[in-house]
């Protein structure tokens, strides 16, 4: 099971990676980061990953459908009542964002966590190079085996 350094090295190795980070939502701290940074600098491209991450998580329109948490995958105990507080150990609100600009995309997954799951993975790709179903795939793929702690 890899961990942030291992995670991120492998979100790199996606065709038209520019960077990668993994950032706590709720704080903007950068856990970890690797490439380059949208603006060249890490810090405040962790800050305003954050921000888009809980303006999304945040909103109840965003929010799972009940009907279908109940049946669905990830079915389990601890499960929050959506808006801005999750229980431990819950579901992150949001599976994804993706923002795409003229030459670049930009894919936010939120992990699971044992404890508060307030923290996503960021990946920028070249929007010429990059592919975005392959790296939505992968970085769900990393995101449920990445281990934080």
């Amino acid at each position: 099971m890899p961990g942030i350094d291992e995670c991120l090295l492998e979100a790199m190795r996606l065709p038209g990676a520019r960077g990668a980070a993994l950032v706590d939502w709720t704080s903007g701290l950068a856990l970890g980061a690797v490439g380059e940074a949208p603006g060249g600098d890490q810090e405040a491209a962790a800050v305003e990953a954050a921000e888009l991450a809980r303006l999304a998580a945040e909103q109840h329109a965003f929010a799972p459908d009940p009907g279908e948490e109940a049946g669905g995958e990830g079915e389990g105990e601890g499960r929050g009542e959506g808006g801005a507080g999750h229980d431990v150990g819950a579901d992150p609100p949001v599976e994804d964002l993706i923002i795409s600009n003229r030459d670049s995309y930009h894919v936010l997954r939120f992990v699971r966590t044992s404890f508060d799951s307030s923290v996503c993975l960021h990946l920028w790709l070249a929007r010429a190079e990059g592919n975005l179903a392959l790296a939505r795939i992968r970085l769900g793929e990393m995101a449920g085996r990445l281990v934080l702690g």
